[in-house]
Parts: structure tokens; C-alpha cells; sequence
């Protein structure tokens, strides 16, 4: 059978991207042929929110790969942050043999890494050898609400503010250092200070146009509070691609600073200064894009019965905003990081902060730090609010003020605490399924059994020869 008589080619090649900076199926097919790239990446986004994958060359992946796509060991979301394979987990184990899992393209997310020559980069989603989707993949998480979301008329659109701080001392020697005594790219709070972004444009720069030839509505670039704290803020788009471009971005902003010879760290607490925060702003549109949250000049009752949903299932969902040990040490008073469950009129010191009118009416869950995985956060959110529209839920009272004081309920203030909240969570089963929530139990007791086994530098300083 010739090329033009195979249906899955035809079919690759109508595939439509996201935008005019993505490529179609026959672009890079041509750019490959012509010698312009030579490297197609095949990714996708592990429990941790780290973007894993291959790398293919590039007459290899038209010859045998595009049109039915490659396999990976399913231990990819079986293993812990060190990739040590656990047990515990029903997708896979050494009883079962680590098989394969498929790597579907998602052919609307060809696009170029600029920062790498000759490269592009291929979303995948993930399959079983039977072509049943990974039901505990975060991408089919965020997928199954978001068509839930479809189903009752609504498309969700969200956008994902990531900070982070940059570092002059390179990853290499930062390792060899054990994270300790790392020279910070400022050396005093640069928060909206234009001499401060200064000191690390070349960096910064070099990140926005990278991202923008890699597909991505870049916005600006502004300082934050800690040394050499930095965000860059992207446009909103769907739900999904959101996520994808989150995902890109935190992969390739490291890369682009170790390539200045500079590291950058997304942890939500690297040191006892400011954390850093990943605010998620979300709102819902007709599926013909019609406005849905304002209406005669205020919020609609569907606008308020998502953020009663959101805001009823915090507690029990604050895993997917804060998946690590680290992520609750940001949960501090007066901070600009949450600590209450209660929602204000453009208020920073609640944990949903409404922003906006008329088509720009969003909420701003300020929850999730630099470290959360973007698909598990947005499922969360999404799925949250779809409950609350779906039950009528009534918005409580506007909390005015100061929310550290308000005696508004208290998100989580550790991991055990969010993993036993979830744990318990009846909605959680019901929007996500039993087995996924199984999961990301498993997920959150590893990560509680290496803190529990771990010493620190906190106890070798206070206990070795004092106590």
C-alpha cells in the first residue's frame, strides 16, 4: 500500500495545531527530509509533573514511529522522585513484569524547541498495551474533566503564574555543593524592581522569545520578594494546553539556565525567605465561547456555585495543589501563601482570590506552589467547581480583611494531613475514580515514608553534639 493510500497518514496529516507557530504533521515531515530537524522528542508528564520521554531521530520516527506512535515502561508512573521502583502501586510491579505502556501523539503539540537546534517536541498521552487510556495519567485526569466539563456545556479556560529563583551557581556545582551556600541572581527583594529584572534579562530573555518560538502567548516578565526570585506569565488558553505549555516551559527554563551556566529551582520553599507560589486562574466559557461567569454586570449563580465547589473540596483535594513534603513549609501567615479556605474580591490573603469582570472573570486559586504538577491541579480545580455547579452549591460570605484572622477553615499543614483529607473524600472517588485516588495515596506515602526515614541537616546541627 503506497504513503497516500494509508489512512492513519491521511489522517496525521489534517491533524490541526494549536497555533501558527506549532507545526503540522507535513511540516515537519518536510523540515525533517530537509536536514532542519534531526531530533523529535516524545514527552509526557510523570506524577511528579516532570516532563519524561525519548529522544528520536528524525527519518527514524517518520519511517517507524508516526504512524502508531512508541512504548515505555509503565514504571514511569510507579516510581518515586529518585526513580526507585516501588511497590504498592496496581498499574504495574515485579509480579507483573514492568510492561510496556503505550506513548500516543497528540500530533495538535508538534512544536520547536528553539533552544535546542533542530529539535521539535511531540505531546503524548498514554495507553495501555490494549489501547485502554492510563486512567492515572495526570494528562487523562485532566482530559476526563475537561470533556466532563463538555458534556454540560462548558469549556474551561485557565492560565498558570510560575515563579521561581534564579541561581548564579551552575546545577553541577549546586549538587556538588549538597544545595548549600548557592550565590542568589539578586542579592535583595526585586519585587516589580526593573533594575532587579535587569541584572537577569539575558536569562529571562532568552526564556520569554524561547517559549514564544516554541509556541507558547508569552505575557512579561516581573521580580519577586526572594533573591533572585523571578515569574514569567503566559496567556490563558484551554485547560489542556495550559497544562502542556506549563509543562514545556518548567523543562525548558531549566535547560535555557544551565545552558547561561545558571540554575533555577521551582520548589515551593527553597529557603526560609518568600516560597515560590504557582497562582492558577480559571474560568469556564459556552462551548461556543459565550461569557457564562458575568452577566448585567455581576457574577452569574454558576460563577458562584464553581467557587463554592472549589472551595468545598480544598481540603480534601490539597494533594493535587501541594504534592510534596516541601509545598506546605509555604503555608505561612502573612506570607501572600494561603493558610485560610475563604474567598475575597481581589484579596491575597485568601486561598481564592476573584479577579476580574465582564470576560476577564476569573478566580485565582492561590494554593498551589512552583512545584505542583499543572494537570493534577487544574483536574482538581475543574472537577471541584463542576461539583459545585452541579449541585447548586451557595457561595458563603465574601471574607473581607485580613484572612490569616479571620477564623475561616485552614487548608492542610502537611502532607499526611492532605493525604489522609483525600483519603477520606467521597467526592474525590467519585470525580476521579477509586483506583486513581488509590494511586495518588500510594504517591503521597512514599514520599511521607523517605521524609519519615530521612536525617537532616536540621537534626545533625542540633543534635550531634549538643544532645
Amino acid at each position: 500500500m503506497s504513503e497516500s493510500d494509508n489512512p492513519m497518514t491521511t489522517t496525521l496529516a489534517v491533524t490541526k495545531p494549536r497555533n501558527d507557530r506549532f507545526l503540522t504533521v507535513e511540516d515537519l515531515r518536510e523540515r525533517i527530509l530537509a536536514d532542519e530537524i534531526d531530533t523529535v522528542v516524545l514527552g509526557f508528564t510523570d506524577m511528579q509533573g516532570r516532563l519524561q520521554g525519548k529522544l528520536l531521530h528524525g527519518r527514524f520516527f517518520l519511517d517507524s514511529v508516526l504512524a502508531h506512535g512508541t512504548e515505555g515502561c509503565n514504571y514511569l508512573l510507579a516510581v518515586d522522585v529518585e526513580m526507585n521502583t516501588i511497590d504498592g502501586y496496581d498499574i504495574t510491579s515485579w509480579e507483573k513484569g514492568y510492561g510496556d505502556m503505550l506513548f500516543e501523539l497528540d500530533l495538535s503539540t508538534i512544536r520547536l524547541l528553539p533552544h535546542r537546534p533542530g529539535t521539535v517536541l511531540i505531546q503524548c498521552d498514554l495507553a495501555l498495551t490494549d489501547g485502554t487510556p492510563v486512567r492515572v495519567s495526570p494528562r487523562e485526569m485532566l482530559k476526563v474533566q475537561a470533556d466532563r466539563a463538555a458534556s454540560l456545556g462548558f469549556t474551561a479556560l485557565a492560565g498558570t503564574e510560575l515563579e521561581f529563583v534564579v541561581f548564579e551557581t551552575p546545577y553541577e556545582q549546586a549538587w556538588a555543593n549538597g544545595y548549600r551556600d548557592l550565590v542568589p541572581a539578586n542579592q535583595y527583594n526585586v519585587d516589580y524592581s526593573l533594575l532587579g529584572s535587569a541584572r537577569v534579562e539575558p536569562l529571562l530573555r532568552d526564556i520569554r522569545n524561547m517559549m514564544y518560538g516554541a509556541g507558547m502567548q508569552v505575557e512579561s516578565a516581573k521580580g519577586e520578594c526572594n533573591l533572585g526570585q523571578h515569574e514569567i506569565a503566559f496567556k490563558y488558553a484551554d485547560v489542556l494546553a495550559t497544562a502542556d505549555n506549563h509543562s514545556v516551559y518548567k523543562t525548558s527554563a531549566k535547560e535555557i539556565a544551565h545552558q547561561h551556566g545558571q540554575s533555577i529551582t521551582f520548589m515551593a520553599k527553597p529557603n526560609e525567605r518568600e516560597g515560590n507560589s504557582c497562582h492558577v486562574h480559571m474560568s469556564l466559557r459556552g462551548l461556543g465561547g459565550e461569557l457564562v461567569f458575568w452577566e448585567d454586570g455581576r457574577r452569574t449563580p454558576l460563577y458562584d456555585s464553581f467557587i463554592a465547589g472549589v472551595l468545598a473540596t480544598m481540603r480534601e483535594f490539597t494533594l493535587f495543589y501541594a504534592p510534596n513534603i516541601n509545598s506546605y513549609k509555604r503555608f505561612v501567615k502573612g506570607s501572600f501563601a494561603p493558610t485560610s479556605v475563604a474567598w475575597g474580591l481581589d484579596n491575597r490573603t485568601c486561598a481564592v482570590r476573584l479577579v476580574g469582570h465582564g470576560p476577564s472573570a476569573r478566580m485565582e486559586n492561590r494554593l498551589p506552589g512552583g512545584d505542583v504538577n499543572p494537570y493534577l491541579t487544574l483536574a482538581a480545580m475543574l472537577a471541584g467547581g463542576l461539583y459545585g455547579i452541579e449541585r447548586g452549591l451557595e457561595l458563603e460570605p465574601e471574607t473581607h480583611g485580613n484572612a490569616y484572622e479571620s477564623g475561616a477553615p485552614t487548608v492542610p499543614t502537611t502532607l499526611r494531613d492532605a493525604r489522609d483529607a483525600l483519603a477520606a473524600s467521597t467526592i474525590a472517588v467519585d470525580a476521579f475514580g477509586a483506583d486513581v485516588v488509590k494511586h495518588y495515596l500510594r504517591y503521597a506515602d512514599v514520599e511521607i515514608e523517605a521524609f519519615d526515614a530521612a536525617i537532616t541537616d536540621w537534626e545533625l546541627r542540633r543534635g550531634f553534639e549538643r544532645l
